[in-house]
């Protein structure tokens, strides 16, 4: 696993760096603000990918004594780190639009520069898809993080190629500076997003996306002897979890038949968790009377009212630490 994400972002950095090139040559041709505004984003991929490999090398180390949950929150910093790489690009592209509005300069060569730029594009466009995807089938936050930043790229650089069109058969110069504006906007507001990513995960902000996924397994494979869950806490190691959770179980059950009920919750959910490893601490409650009412087990011995309805698993009822009903 540790080779193939490895092998990834580092092609991701090879690309970026002869991108970054290309487009500063597209600017030093045109003297365009816009084509070094996405020249300066382009650095922040070269970066980004540098800082990328070696947090996804020290996530992949084993757990020890002063890391116990492992090493995969440096992925959070990962992207946290390149989130404020690119606002900080942002304020730069800001301000030298400001500058070219103040100061414009005669643009030069445009059809040259076009030319250059819509390669890169189109490069960027497959370097960003193929991060997209390995990062989803590697279950990487690293590699998704990059692969969208890459992306957004693509969309602005497609927006400075039409513009420049319109630019280069129209005299508008004023454009020029325009446009760096709107993707300074655009560059400021996805390295927020990045960052506030990268916040809530080492704040272990829940992702209710994940509470649902897991709520869908237990749900589609529930047993008798699992009366309720609740009290489920997630916290998100790279692409490990760690899970804590109660599950409500018959008194009665002898202490062996409790445990394998507790390793079937463990591996359904590892099943469902594909390239990931999930870490389940479970404690687990007895039942009481009140809980009669929504129990599955049909045959139990020591019922004290009768069955009314099953209770459908949800956040409203999962993630509270009390019993359902």
């Amino acid at each position: 696993m540790l080779k193939k994400e490895l092998r990834v972002i580092l092609i991701s950095l090879l690309v970026s760096l002869l991108i970054t090139g290309a487009k500063f040559a597209a600017y030093l041709m045109t003297h365009s603000v816009a084509i070094l505004s996405d020249a300066l984003e382009s650095i922040i991929n070269v970066v980004a990918g540098g800082f990328a490999s070696y947090s996804i090398y020290l996530a992949s180390q084993p757990k020890d004594e002063n890391h116990p949950y492992g090493h995969g929150k440096v992925e959070f910093f990962s992207i946290g780190f390149e989130g404020a790489m690119i606002f900080i690009a942002g304020i730069l592209i800001l301000v030298k639009a400001i500058q070219y509005f103040i100061f414009p300069k005669e643009l030069q060569k445009m059809e040259s520069g076009l030319w250059v730029l819509g390669v890169t594009t189109l490069a960027n466009l497959l370097l960003g898809l193929y991060l997209v995807r390995s990062g989803k089938k590697l279950s990487s936050l690293t590699i998704t993080g990059n692969g969208q930043h890459i992306m957004t790229d693509v969309y602005s650089s497609l927006g400075l190629i039409i513009a420049l069109t319109v630019i280069h058969f129209t005299g508008w110069n004023w454009l020029d500076p325009t446009v760096s504006l709107l993707m300074a906007g655009l560059i400021l507001t996805n390295g927020y997003q990045l960052m506030r990513r990268s916040i809530s995960g080492l704040m272990d902000e829940t992702d209710m996306k994940t509470v649902d996924k897991v709520i869908e397994i237990l749900s589609a494979n529930r047993r008798e002897n699992w009366i309720d869950i609740h009290n489920m806490r997630i916290q998100q190691y790279g692409n490990n979890y760690h899970i804590d959770c109660h599950i409500t179980m018959p008194y009665y059950l002898e202490l062996n038949d409790a445990h394998d009920e507790m390793k079937r919750v463990e591996e359904l959910v590892n099943n469902g968790f594909k390239n990931s490893e999930v870490e389940f601490f479970i404690h687990m409650d007895p039942c009481i009377p009140s809980c009669c009412h929504y129990c599955l087990k049909s045959a139990c011995p020591v019922r004290s009212h009768p069955f009314t309805g099953e209770i459908t698993w949800a956040r409203d009822n999962v993630l509270p630490n009390r019993k359902h009903g």
